[in-house]
Parts: C-alpha cells; sequence; structure tokens
C-alpha cells in the first residue's frame, strides 16, 4: 500500500474532499477518490472525513493508494490502425475478426494486448484484464474505438457512456428490403432464455435498448442500414435487427442460416462464407474530450470486404 499526501491551499481550499483529491492527485478520478474516502483509505488531519467535507486552508489530506493489480495480459506487437492520439486517450479502427480483450479461449492476440504494447503505461487502468477500455466491439464488428490511457480519462469517458451523450452510428448491410425509410426499436435486452451465449430482445429479465436506424441504400432482397444507438447493450444492433426481421449478413449468432444457402447470386454466396464476419461497421464515433472538453468526431471508412460486398449487390 502507497500514501500520497497534499496541503490544502490555492484552489483547494473550500473545495469538497473528493474534487480535491481528483484535482491533486495525478491520475485518481473522482470516482476512484470517492471509492478510496469509503473504504477509509482517506484521512484529514489524521481523522476519517466524508466526500462531502470541505477543505480549509492548511488541512493535511492523506490518501492510501492499494498496490498496482498484476495484469495477466502481455503486450504484443500487433499492428494498429490509430485515427487519433494524445496524453488522454487513443482512438482507432479496429479491425474484424480482433477481440477486444483477453477472455477464456482468447488470452493472447487482443486488442488490449495489442495496446499493451503501444501504451506501456495503461495496465490497470479500469480494471485487471480490460485496462482503458470503456465500451467495446464484437470481434466480427470493425470501426471507431476510444481508450482512455489514464484513471481521469477513463473516468470522464466512461460517465458520458453512462448517460449515453456519446454518438454512435453503425452500418449494416441486412436482408431483405425494409419497407420504411427510417424507424425505432425499442425493447428490453437481457441473455437469452435457451442460449446464455446470447443476448434477446425478449429476455425474462433485461435493461431498456433504444436504437434508431434509417435506410442508406436498398437492393433486391437486402438493405444497407444507418443505426444508431440512444443506448448501448451487448450485441444491441445485432439483436435488435434481428427482432424486426432483418438480420445482419453474416452474423451467424442471430441471424437465419437457411438465408445464406437461399441466396440466388452464387458468387454473393460464396464471397459472404469467406468472410466469416458479419457485416456490421462502427462507422462514426463522437464524444466530448475528457480533459479538454472539446467535441471530438471520427469516421472510419468501411472495409474493403464490405465495400467489395456492396458492389456485388450494386452490380456493374
Amino acid at each position: 500500500m502507497n500514501t500520497v499526501e497534499f496541503t490544502a491551499e490555492g484552489s483547494l481550499i473550500n473545495l469538497r474532499l473528493d474534487l480535491a483529491i481528483a484535482a491533486a492527485v495525478s491520475d485518481t478520478s473522482r470516482s476512484r477518490a470517492q471509492q478510496a474516502i469509503r473504504e477509509g483509505r482517506v484521512l484529514v488531519n489524521g481523522a476519517a472525513a466524508r466526500a462531502s467535507c470541505r477543505l480549509q486552508a492548511g488541512d493535511r489530506v492523506r490518501m492510501s493508494l492499494p498496490d498496482p493489480v498484476s495484469l495477466e495480459a502481455q503486450p504484443e506487437h500487433i499492428p494498429l490502425d490509430i485515427m487519433y492520439e494524445d496524453s488522454s486517450l487513443i482512438v482507432i479502427n479496429k479491425p474484424a475478426h480482433l477481440v477486444v480483450h483477453p477472455a477464456c479461449g482468447n488470452q493472447t492476440g487482443t486488442l488490449v494486448n495489442a495496446l499493451l504494447f503501444h501504451c506501456r503505461d495503461l495496465a490497470g487502468i479500469g480494471g485487471v484484464q480490460r485496462p482503458g477500455i470503456v465500451h467495446r466491439l464484437d470481434k466480427d464488428t470493425s470501426g471507431v474505438m476510444v481508450v482512455a490511457k489514464n484513471e481521469r480519462a477513463h473516468a470522464g469517458l466512461s460517465a458520458q457512456f453512462k448517460v449515453h451523450s456519446v454518438v454512435r452510428r453503425y452500418q449494416a448491410l441486412v436482408y431483405g428490403a425494409v419497407a420504411e425509410d427510417s424507424g425505432r426499436i425499442e425493447t428490453l435486452i437481457g441473455r437469452d432464455r435457451t442460449d446464455r451465449k446470447k443476448m434477446s430482445a425478449c429476455p425474462r429479465r433485461g435493461r431498456p435498448a433504444v436504437t434508431h436506424w434509417r435506410c442508406l441504400e436498398r437492393f433486391d432482397d437486402y438493405s444497407l442500414l444507418e443505426a444508431e444507438l440512444e443506448t448501448g447493450r451487448t450485441h444491441q444492433v445485432r439483436v435488435h435487427l434481428a427482432s424486426i426481421g432483418h438480420s445482419v449478413l453474416g452474423d451467424a449468432a442471430y441471424g437465419n442460416p437457411r438465408r445464406l444457402r437461399a441466396i440466388r447470386n452464387k458468387l454473393l454466396q460464396d464471397t459472404l462464407k469467406a468472410l466469416k464476419r458479419h457485416l456490421l461497421h462502427a462507422g462514426f464515433l463522437q464524444f466530448s474530450h475528457p480533459a479538454t472538453q472539446d467535441v471530438l468526431s471520427f469516421t472510419a471508412p468501411l472495409p474493403d470486404e464490405f465495400a467489395a460486398v456492396l458492389a456485388l449487390l450494386r452490380g456493374p
């Protein structure tokens, strides 16, 4: 256990204890300060104090910090498509087939392993196995992701995702020509009643989920949609589109395999089988920078394999 100490002076005078700690202690967020206070690891003039305690000039604050948690994931030299980077965060364009964080069956070769190699000081941010990760994309979903590089950035970005102020738009190629130009899907999303590895729009218990969609392009038997998340549940876009009868092409979990076998265009069918991914792409991400409060927007173009399928559908 390490300790840090500081004296209330200047701008720290009359500031709440939790805010003063966040301001005075490097890479410590307000939520982390509040947790330390709750756990009795913060003393003011030698005595425990509430987070709401207002510091007076000369007050001495002492906070105990737990020893860093060991990280099982190891750095790996995996190339990253970096769209933006500064001292607080890094934005990457994640390719399909790349798992975000280590889990059973995927201990190596993940985005976290790549980030640990590229950003040497990520270990332990936001949790042992997922340093800096504030949101995720499924293995076979490509597109824009932001990763925090310190505790303050992690807290600031996490708060934005929690209140759904982050703008996230996806492109999805789905089965069926949609009848309407746009729509709104609102359901609960929770674990599937029979398959615990899947999510469902009709669960026994779930959390509210809202997706807004609009049609970008129609083909005879398919549609290119843009889906914008109002909430952020696991597999939300895939589950919601499947729930209205327009599952994402290549989605082995939520699509009907008979639809793939029924594709009349043999070249298209063979192309989809070879891709081994679903055609869902996180093309746009917008958020406020947790340090400067500047609004940052990022657009990732469709990956080549996605664009190639669209070219087949559009024809010569």
